[in-house]
């Protein structure tokens, strides 16, 4: 009976521990809605490149400038691309307010062919965290 109650009682706990975290969250979510205005924003000049024609087994280069218009540097944590034909570099680091930076990307046709759009996803501390930004254009044969 004895361990009967303990358990119960246990039980009891973890369920009041579970609902008070449950507001703990709700706390935190107000606290990132109120930064949310104090936040880095990263305004691309273009947010898509068309490179055009290209022949299989070229590479072509597009550097995608952007400006931090927000009220805090901003810090780019990673960017990928849809593809590993696609590689994008990015600042290392923080850009302050007002000033801007380059995701320079590079697109290796080899092996390609047709119609190409190749999405690059930003994520960095801004909000929301992930930005986008496309590569597209069309390879044909020798």
């Amino acid at each position: 009976m004895k361990k009967l109650f303990l358990t119960l009682l246990a039980a009891g706990i973890l369920v009041t521990a579970c609902n008070s975290n449950k507001t703990g969250s709700a706390t935190a979510d107000n606290t990132t809605t109120a930064n949310a205005a104090n936040a880095p924003v990263m305004k691309f000049e273009k947010d898509t490149h068309d490179f055009g024609k290209i022949k299989s087994g070229d590479k072509v280069t597009y550097d995608f400038k952007f400006t931090n218009s927000g009220k805090s540097p901003l810090i780019i944590t990673d960017a990928i691309a849809t593809c590993g034909c696609t590689k994008p570099e990015w600042p290392k680091t923080p850009i302050k307010p007002g000033e801007s930076g380059n995701i320079h990307v590079v697109f290796n046709s080899a092996a390609k062919m047709g119609l190409q759009d190749k999405m690059i996803t930003i994520t960095a501390n801004t909000n929301p965290a992930q930005n986008r930004v496309h590569l597209i254009g069309e390879v044909t044969t020798n």
